[in-house]
């Protein structure tokens, strides 16, 4: 107790913390009116260059929490120009203040100046990330003027050792690969030189890879080698992955290059060093290319073997009733690490089907001996699965070589397979058998295909096939959209449902179907030109010719889809352009009668009969056994004033089908008006004509009478049934006999009505105009028999 003591009450025990130096007080500042005056009045009672000159020699200056003092370098020296520690702020500062304000404030700008260079470095990164690449640029340019401005501010004010160099990199960095996103070749390559070229910047031979990779894009092969070489020769050993990316763009150049033999030397050290599925299949590409067999089958061999660094997928299957853990391995079976182990097995098992369906008709005598090879090899790897894909692929190959028997012997083979195998072999053979049109053997086998694997989307398309061409198509309908349920994105599948709702007249469906198979593939005439002649048969002209003008866009010399387009613009009555949409199919395609019958009726509706004489002609040469466009021809030389051309057309045309009754009447008109001996022969010859062809008819018609009468009769007894049975079948074969065309009468006569005995011309002055019909790309009826079977191979 004597060394404790009470405390008094008047004792303050926190006495003497607050009390410090008052010269480091900055919170008093804007209440000192001495220092308010000095800061207001100091530019103009700034003191001489020489004091303060003096002054920052011997103080050094610091800033503390925005607080400035100044302290002598020595603790001995004495305050100068009579500074003392007492008196306001302005009295102990005299002229330092201002000039450390003034050198805080630019900092402070240059420090916020910097920040927005960066903020606009990120904007462009952001906005080329997001495929606004002329965004980007923009972005990219104002970063570098913002950065030039601000190395400008540096040198002005003497302070150029704190220039940022690395915010001067990226910013130069980036303008150049903006400017090569945008394709903006030179201006990348000025960009990325100022890089290279300055010294202070470190690590820029990475650089020259860009440049090499902009000139593999210009095709400037020679230099970009010279790049990718100088990149390889600044990289050190120890960024070996970028090495090797460097070595594999080489090899690609010697390929463009066509230097087959240095391409090999890059690719073979990189398969010696780090090993990988693409450069191996390059390999064997260049192999291939100089034809070198053994080498072939070595570099399938190191292709098979190189490692992918996948674990099996037996870490996704659960081997434990722990709900946690269960719970793990549900959330990695479809993670991005999951997914890229599958897309690099699939892009490995695509590599090594491609390079054993390419050498195997090149390693070996026969296509056949090179197929079993790489089976062989490929069953003693780890892609054991791929072997029977590539038996496959062998009957597929002979398919391609029109080996239909050896093809379909290599495909039953599978039969006794497991599942997969067996239905894709089905499915082939289903595929096959409906292309030579049988459709029991294809239906069979659609059969197979689907009982072994239901949710085979191309054995459903088959199987929908072979029943809608026995026109069941409500059942078709059903196989299409199974297989659509299995495979969302089937267009084959989606294809066939349309027509067969366009079969079944559920037009707005079939609408619906080919409006989502345009969404899908956007460039398909074939799916445009369905829309358009769903849109006609709805009534809908105008989008029905939107939608051709899109097929003319996409395949602009398609001469069925101008035709159309021509029928369409002449229903509603714009014949200038029809005529112009049915001249450019005719320019294409000059064989369609439709389209060189409407030109040629065209001009004669138009009075220019000398005109249409030259699409007349050229239908008579499509046509020949068709007397009527020789008749149109005779005709329009006849309208035209050239009666003597005229005369001896109808006497060629007379000459070749001697019993046509319109070319006598004609010859018998000309030779009269002429004035030609020929008059009372060709007349006499047109009366003996008509009069054989009205007795035929009469016989035809005493035919039809009496077989209809014996129809009547029926079997009234046994035998005389028998015998009416028999003689009516008589009476009609002899009937049919007769209605026949004699062996010298032609193919096509026009009918009496045609021309009455005034000889009245079939092409008449006001003539209507005949309606002709543009050819569909498939007509309706062959829509399914011509597209159905299309692509259902599978991959």
């Amino acid at each position: 107790m004597e060394n404790v003591h009470l405390a008094v009450e008047d004792d303050d025990l926190y006495s003497g913390y607050n009390d410090y130096n008052p010269t480091f007080d900055s919170e008093e500042l804007e209440n000192d009116v001495g220092f308010q005056q000095a800061v207001r009045t100091s530019h103009g009672r700034r003191p001489p260059v020489r004091a303060d000159f003096l002054f920052a020699k011997k103080c050094r200056i610091y800033m503390r929490h925005g607080v400035f003092c100044a302290r002598n370098r020595s603790s001995s020296a004495r305050w100068e120009a009579g500074w003392s520690s007492r008196g306001s702020a302005a009295e102990r500062f005299p002229f330092i203040i201002f000039p450390v304000l003034w050198f805080y404030r630019v900092e402070e700008k240059m420090k916020i100046l910097e920040k927005k260079v960066n903020d606009l470095i990120e904007e462009s990164c952001m906005a080329q990330s997001m495929g606004a690449l002329q965004l980007a640029l923009e972005k990219a340019k104002e970063a570098g003027r913002k950065e030039r401005a601000l190395i400008k501010q540096r040198e002005q004010s003497g302070n150029t050792e704190h220039i940022n160099l690395d915010l001067s990199y990226s910013v130069l960095l980036n303008l150049a690969d903006q400017y090569a996103n945008n394709e903006m070749y030179p201006e990348a390559l000025n960009s990325y030189q100022v890089i290279v070229k300055n010294k202070t910047f470190s690590n820029t031979g990475c650089l020259k890879v860009n440049m090499a990779n902009i000139y593999f894009k210009q095709k400037n092969y020679p230099k970009a080698l010279k790049f990718y070489r100088m990149a390889l020769d600044q990289i050190s050993n120890a960024h070996k992955e970028m090495r090797i990316k460097i070595m594999q763009n080489i090899g690609v150049v010697f390929v463009r290059l066509g230097q087959y033999s240095d391409a090999i030397t890059s690719y073979e050290q990189i398969m010696s060093e780090s090993p990988n599925i693409k450069t191996g299949f390059n390999l064997i590409l260049c192999y291939y290319a100089v034809g070198d067999r053994e080498r072939m089958k070595k570099a399938f061999q190191k292709l098979i073997s190189v490692p992918l660094g996948i674990d099996d997928d037996e870490k996704y299957i659960s081997t434990s009733d722990d709900p946690s853990s269960n719970m793990v391995i549900e959330a990695i079976k479809n993670d991005k690490l999951h997914q890229m182990e599958r897309d690099l097995k699939v892009l490995a098992e695509k590599y090594i089907m491609t390079a054993a369906k390419l050498i195997a008709p090149a390693i070996e005598t026969s296509f056949a001996s090179g197929f079993d090879w790489c089976v062989d090899i490929v069953k003693s790897s780890q892609y054991v699965e791929l072997a029977n894909d590539l038996e496959i692929n062998k009957a597929i190959t002979y398919l391609r070589q029109k080996d239909f028997n050896q093809a379909v012997e290599t495909l039953k083979t599978f039969e006794k397979k497991d599942s997969r195998v067996k239905s894709a072999a089905a499915t082939n053979l289903s595929f096959f058998y409906f292309l030579e049109k049988d459709y029991d053997q294809a239906d069979r086998y659609a059969d197979l295909a689907t009982s072994a694997d239901r949710y085979n989307p191309a054995a459903l398309i088959n199987k929908g096939n072979t029943v809608f061409v026995r026109k069941d198509y409500e059942k078709a309908a059903e196989f299409y959209k199974e297989a659509l349920r299995n495979d969302s994105s089937c267009t084959e599948a989606l294809y066939n449902l349309g027509l067969t709702y366009k079969r079944l007249s559920r037009l707005e469906e079939a609408l619906d179907c080919f409006l989502k198979l345009h969404a899908i593939l956007r460039n398909s005439a074939q799916v445009m030109y369905q829309l358009a002649h769903l849109y006609e048969h709805l009534g809908d002209p105008q989008q029905a010719i939107e939608w051709l003008m899109q097929v003319i866009s996409v395949i602009p010399t398609d001469p069925h889809a101008l035709a159309k387009l021509g029928k369409l613009h002449d229903d509603e009555g714009d014949k200038s352009q029809a005529f112009q949409y049915y001249s450019e199919s005719f320019r294409y395609f000059p064989s369609s009668i439709d389209v060189i019958e409407w030109l040629g009726a065209y001009y004669i509706e138009a009075q220019f009969c000398e005109m249409a004489i030259q699409y007349f002609e050229r239908a008579t040469l499509i046509q020949p056994t068709q007397v009527k466009w020789q008749l149109i021809v005779a005709s329009c030389y006849r309208r035209s004033g050239n009666y003597q051309k005229a005369l001896e057309t109808y006497k060629e045309i007379h000459r070749r089908f001697p019993e046509n009754v319109e070319c006598l009447r004609f010859l018998v008109r000309l030779s009269t008006d002429m004035g030609l001996k020929e008059v009372q022969e060709y007349a006499t010859k047109l009366k003996k004509v008509e009069k054989m062809k009205e007795i035929r008819e009469q016989r035809v018609k005493s035919g039809r009478e009496n077989s209809a009468r014996g129809r009547r009769e029926g079997s009234t007894g046994s035998a005389d049934s028998g015998r009416s049975s028999s003689s009516s079948k008589g009476e009609r074969l002899s009937a049919k006999m007769r209605s026949l065309p004699a062996s010298n009468e032609p193919y096509e006569a026009s009918s009496p009505k045609e021309l009455d005995a005034s000889y009245v011309d079939p092409l008449g002055p006001q003539m209507e105009r005949p309606k002709t019909g543009a050819k569909k790309l498939v007509d309706d009826d062959d829509f399914a028999d011509e597209d159905l079977g299309d692509d259902l191979l599978p991959e």
